[in-house]
């Protein structure tokens, strides 16, 4: 129902735009997430957009490097990543989120697809 793309190697200060096509029910009623989970580290939330479009939300390590949109022509979230930093590396995972607001959505998680493994590094 959600499936994620888009990772691979990428020199520090590089981008990367990594993509979760979801299904039209998942599209259609929630909100979806992107996450991220590194060797050794709990999960942790990196970003989520409403269902509408209207509200985006980032974790504070984000710090205006990422940005995360919606495309309703092809029911996919677009995470686009700039700037990375080695401590980006992890597997980044896109999941549904119980609401369609984001309201509490780093622990509010339902649907999650396969990762994608982003890898920065010289």
């Amino acid at each position: 129902q959600l499936q994620a793309s888009g990772g691979g190697l990428v020199q520090p200060g590089g981008s990367l735009r990594l993509s979760c096509a979801a299904s039209s029910f998942i599209w259609e009623n929630f909100a979806i997430g992107w996450f991220r989970q590194a060797p050794g580290k709990e999960r942790e939330g990196v970003s989520c957009i409403s269902l509408s479009g209207g509200g985006t939300y980032y974790g504070d390590f984000v710090k205006g490097r990422f940005a995360i949109s919606r495309d309703s022509a092809k029911n996919t979230v677009y995470l686009q990543m700039n700037s990375l930093k080695p401590e980006d590396s992890a597997v980044y995972y896109c999941a549904s989120v119980h609401n369609i607001y984001c309201t509490g959505w780093r622990s509010r998680a339902g649907s999650w697809g396969q990762g994608t493994l982003v890898t920065v590094s010289s």
